[in-house]
């Protein structure tokens, strides 16, 4: 009888016990930038927004993005898989392209597993309603998030037409964050058309504290305060199935 040498292998010096991040997940990261780590009480899924997010048009070359073609299948497959009890979103990004941020945002908030979303860096421009997408929202202290109108580069079309498309974005972009979040529309318009803080531009910057202070994110904390939080989502979750 041929015994089974993978599985038989014993632990040496020169074949070590197998720890952290295993080569499935390693390839898993560099080809989706996400993980799906096991072992521990939950399989959780972490995905990844970083860089720019790109949309419809490729970016230049190096820039750093996150294509929502790549992010949209990801989401349907983690919805699908009964493995997986729950998503963390991790988020530093600049925001990008607006029709694809939104279409991200959408598909998260309608996810029926818990999500928990984590704001490191950035989580600028249309970053906010990817952060705010989560059953939950958490955001380090020294992240910032800029919170502005809708606008666009390039040639535009100086019709009333247009201002019209950018008034019904904005509104899309506006009642799906308060919706999601705690904040008031009318604090958010004030923030969006604040022109005292930007020196080239209308918005504001708000840091960690400042963001759960006006309501918009849930909590400040650190990577294990947003994991412990997934972790009792997804027991409520059970319990109530």
């Amino acid at each position: 009888m041929v015994k089974n040498m993978q599985n038989n292998k014993k632990e040496t010096p020169d074949n070590p016990p197998q720890k952290g991040v295993t080569e499935d997940q390693l390839q898993q990261i560099e080809k989706t930038a996400s993980v799906t780590p096991k072992g521990s009480k939950y399989v959780i899924h972490c995905l990844t927004v970083a860089g720019e997010i790109e949309g419809h048009i490729q970016l230049p070359q190096g820039t750093k993005a996150t294509r929502y073609e790549h992010i949209i299948p990801q989401l349907v497959a983690i919805e699908e898989d009964p493995e997986v009890d729950g998503m963390l979103v991790v988020l530093n990004t600049v925001g990008g392209d607006v029709e694809a941020g939104l279409a991200l945002s959408e598909l998260i908030s309608g996810m029926s597993k818990p999500t928990v979303s984590l704001v490191l860096g950035g989580g600028h421009s249309i970053g906010v309603p990817l952060a705010v997408a989560a059953n939950r929202s958490f955001i380090v202290p020294s992240a910032t998030m800029t919170i502005h109108p809708v606008r666009t580069n390039g040639l535009v079309l100086g019709v009333p037409q247009t201002l019209n498309y950018f008034e019904k974005m904005q509104e899309r972009i506006t009642t799906f964050i308060t919706k999601n979040s705690g904040i008031s529309r009318d604090t958010l318009y004030k923030l969006m058309m604040n022109t005292g803080e930007l020196a080239t531009d209308m918005g504001t910057v708000l840091c960690g504290e400042d963001a759960v202070k006006i309501g918009l994110i849930s909590k400040v904390g650190s990577l294990s305060d947003a994991i412990e939080s997934l972790y009792e989502l997804i027991d409520e979750n059970k319990k109530g199935k």
